[in-house]
């Protein structure tokens, strides 16, 4: 078979070819290549039918000269890397999950697409697009490119073959001839690329996030005090071309005058009264209802006008059930803390010791009315506020729990007060 009809016959370089005359191959599902047996669904395809330069039709599972891992990469896969050139990585890698889904799945041409790494789709992508003729990945063909190199160096070491032509610079005078052996051997090395070429990537990235996120980090650091400078008649300033800042932008940035919201920490017993799931509308309506057997809320917000803390603007209150993302600042911001009067509740707390806790924050202990109040909650003292809500009728839905409302009014204004002592007032920004 003469050299041209072999490189006609080779699928990779077809299919380079008909990149380069802009007639892209059609899979087919039969050797057929009838309009009938086309198909745009490569997982039904069994087939790769070309019309230019020559029309050849290959099998989609036949290797090709392409190695990865040291093994021949199908034409499947080939094709494939080339329809996804333009997307991202790990839409690539998707895309080529779920094509071997469909593959296997029944219906499905089997098989099975090779997902090429980065590197190897990059190099095959740029061979295939002509901006590149050579591959490290790809292997020469039989009695073509061996022969012709072997040929090749035997006839630059006996100096058979050569002869560079002069070069004239402006037509004017002859340049240097360059040995005929040396320009054979310039021609067979491998060409390196430079930085554009190894980072020439399959789609342009936009980095403008990150131009961003380095500006934000630059004003606060801009914003920070200096360090301590020598006084102006100690020191020498050196000549610089960095301008001065301005006088008008202050050296030390403002502090910030949004009020800290309060926190109110909730007891996770199952026997508590009050759970994440019933808190809520009970604090905000002054209506208890019974908590719900499991609740997968951890935070509740809740706004309420405390008039002598601030009698314009509403405080935001958190309500949590658990400590575990606090961080040490937080502390400082727990206004009450609602108990069942078990002391487990209070390990993980920064005061695990009531007597210390309810020193520091307001404790509120919520009953049946007319039932005894915990022997261990009396003896915490008056740091732990004692109220009650009547007992909860199974068939009333409600009725008759006017009683509820006065509770409410009770509980917030044993918070209020707690806060305007604490001096929560004059912190209001």
């Amino acid at each position: 078979m003469a050299e041209g009809s072999a490189i006609l016959l080779d699928p990779l370089l077809i299919l380079r070819s008909s990149i380069a005359s802009n007639s892209p191959p059609v899979p087919t599902t039969s050797p057929n290549a009838s309009a009938g047996n086309a198909t745009d669904n490569l997982a039904l395809a069994t087939h790769l039918h070309f019309s230019s330069p020559t029309h050849q039709t290959y099998e989609l599972a036949a290797p090709t000269r392409f190695i990865s891992s040291s093994t021949p990469v199908d034409l499947r896969s080939i094709y494939f890397a080339w329809q996804k050139k333009d997307v991202a990585i790990p839409d690539y890698i998707a895309s080529a999950q779920q094509l071997n889904e469909e593959l296997t799945a029944p219906g499905g041409a089997g098989g099975k697409v090779q997902n090429l790494v980065f590197v190897e789709r990059l190099d095959l992508i740029t061979w295939l697009e002509g901006a590149s003729d050579e591959s490290e990945y790809i292997t020469p063909l039989e009695g073509d490119e061996g022969r012709a190199a072997a040929t090749g160096a035997a006839m630059v070491a006996s100096g058979a073959i050569g002869g560079v032509a002069t070069v004239s610079s402006a037509g004017v005078r002859t340049g240097k001839t360059i040995d005929p052996r040396l320009q054979e051997i310039y021609n067979g090395e491998r060409r390196m690329g430079d930085r554009n070429t190894v980072l020439r990537g399959i789609k342009p990235t936009d980095f403008c996030h990150v131009r961003k996120s380095a500006e934000a980090y630059l004003g606060r650091t801009r914003a920070r005090p200096s360090a301590p400078t020598a006084t102006p008649s100690t020191s020498i300033r050196p000549a610089s071309s960095t301008p001065s800042i301005p006088p008008s932008i202050p050296s030390h940035p403002k502090k910030s005058t949004r009020r800290p919201d309060p926190i109110i920490l909730l007891s996770p017993s199952a026997s508590s009264l009050l759970r994440m799931s019933n808190i809520k509308p009970f604090l905000e309506s002054g209506s208890y209802t019974p908590p719900a057997p499991t609740s997968t809320t951890t935070i509740l917000h809740i706004s309420r006008l405390l008039p002598s803390i601030d009698a314009t603007r509403p405080l935001r209150f958190i309500l949590v059930d658990s400590p575990d993302q606090f961080k040490p600042d937080y502390w400082e911001r727990v206004v009450a803390v609602f108990t069942t009067g078990q002391t487990w509740q209070f390990k993980s707390y920064k005061w695990s010791n009531p007597g210390d806790l309810f020193g520091r924050v307001l404790g509120v202990y919520l009953g049946w009315r007319g039932e005894e109040v915990p022997e261990s909650v009396r003896g915490w003292g008056r740091g732990v506020v004692n109220v009650g809500v009547d007992k909860w009728i199974e068939g009333r839905k409600g009725e008759g729990r006017w009683r509820d409302r006065e509770v409410v009014e009770s509980i917030w204004g044993q918070i209020e007060g707690w806060m305007k002592g604490r001096g929560w007032g004059a912190n209001a920004g």
